[in-house]
């Protein structure tokens, strides 16, 4: 690994541990050091993401019900999510990895979840 690799991850991993500690403590519905979705204040409509701040600082927080309430398709792309921060900062991966890897994050992959964030914000819209 070389020495600007090394700083980049650990200044990202300093970044994320800061917004982690900000979310873990402030609840983005009462605190006004989180931003509001363009989106929802413009329509009045529900984007994918509304309500991901605030599904954040449950899970951080350990309650789940909350956070599925708040943005369930966030509290289902988590592992996901993990799986693929995994991927990308394993040293050496097998045969094994890269077949998964391919499956999981391929072209094909892609596209069903691009399909999935727009029918997620449409279906929340409905009911």
């Amino acid at each position: 690994m070389n020495i600007n690799k090394f700083f980049t991850t650990l200044f990202g991993i300093g970044i994320l541990l800061v917004l982690l500690g900000l979310y873990k403590y402030y609840n983005p519905i009462s605190s006004m050091y989180f931003p509001r979705c363009p989106f929802r204040v413009l329509t009045g409509l529900q984007c994918s993401g509304c309500g991901s701040q605030r599904a954040i600082h449950h899970l951080l927080n350990f309650e789940l019900l909350k956070a599925s309430k708040e943005n369930l398709l966030l509290v289902i792309a988590t592992p996901y999510l993990a799986t693929g921060l995994f991927f990308e900062y394993l040293s050496k991966p097998n045969e094994t990895y890269l077949k998964w890897r391919k499956i999981l994050f391929g072209r094909k992959a892609i596209f069903i979840i691009l399909l999935t964030i727009v029918s997620f914000g449409v279906i929340r819209n409905l009911f």
